[in-house]
């Protein structure tokens, strides 16, 4: 199992300064990985955000090892020719440590501002025309594509990622509606999310292990696929973290990323986030396993 961590970029991380200190602190401290999440909404009680991609490429700047990437970037609000473009740009930039996690995004509550697509059936057709618009572009050939909502023709895209056969894909969904776990099949790796859990709840072990299962029994590959879950541990109670961590481990959790978002610490919406806490927790370090 890897461990990496999970960050929001949105109030007291809208300062991608920071985050690159964190992302620095995080490396030296023994994670694997840094994913920020993909928020964009301006409603009026929104609160400061920044934008993933240009952190990441800040952070892809001061880190030398870690994984990084969006968990997840939410695709049907992104043109993908531009992210094609942005994702080689860091893959590069990073030294092929890029992950691009993808999901539809919870249009509900975010997009009606911005007046973009609500419907999640729509959207989750939107989401699989542009991730087979972005690894066609990936290719370095000669590319065309006609979907419902996306064509081109003749395209070309170079320089290609760095990584081969291409930059890895993590797909995001909500357990146990099952279109995006089936969509996972076809991809890298599958990040599950139990709908209708606040923001610091954690899925259950035996939870994942149906995902697992779920994901497994649509797979048409016997390429490896990552299990990623997004968990707590305490930091301070070793033997206790362990225990937590090989639960999931034994039900095929290969990737373990840290909620480290005020949610996580018994936040209380308005308050200060607790930057101390959370940054405390990056020094130190993953669970032992």
């Amino acid at each position: 199992m890897k461990f990496g961590m999970s960050l929001p970029m949105t109030h007291d991380y809208a300062d991608p300064a920071l985050l690159c200190r964190l992302a620095r602190d995080a490396e030296r401290a023994g994670w694997d990985g840094f994913f920020l999440w993909d928020d964009v909404a301006g409603g009026p009680d929104a609160p400061p955000m920044t934008d993933p991609w240009i952190a990441l490429a800040a952070i892809a700047g001061v880190t030398r090892s870690m994984r990084i990437g969006p968990m997840v970037a939410i695709l049907p609000r992104r043109r993908p020719w531009k992210v094609a473009r942005e994702t080689v740009a860091l893959d590069h930039l990073s030294g092929g440590r890029l992950i691009l996690g993808a999901g539809i995004g919870d249009g509900p509550t975010e997009e009606p501002q911005l007046n973009e697509e609500l419907d999640q059936r729509t959207r989750g057709v939107m989401l699989d025309e542009a991730l087979d618009v972005i690894t066609g572009l990936w290719s370095g050939e000669s590319f065309s594509y006609s979907g419902a909502h996306y064509r081109l023709q003749d395209t070309r895209f170079l320089p290609r990622p760095v990584q081969s056969p291409r930059i890895p894909i993590w797909v995001g969904g909500a357990w146990p509606n099952k279109p995006p776990f089936r969509r996972a099949a076809r991809w890298d790796g599958v990040c599950p999310l139990g709908k209708g859990l606040g923001l610091g709840e954690m899925m259950r072990p035996e939870q994942v292990r149906e995902v697992a299962a779920y994901v497994g029994a649509h797979r048409t590959t016997t390429d490896p696929l990552d299990i990623v879950h997004i968990g707590t541990t305490s930091g301070t109670h070793v033997d206790a973290d362990t225990a937590v961590v090989r639960a999931y481990a034994d039900v095929g959790v290969t990737w373990w990323l840290e909620n480290i978002s005020p949610w996580a610490f018994d936040w209380v919406e308005g308050s200060p986030w607790p930057l101390e806490q959370m940054h405390h927790r990056i020094l130190q370090g993953p669970p032992n396993l």
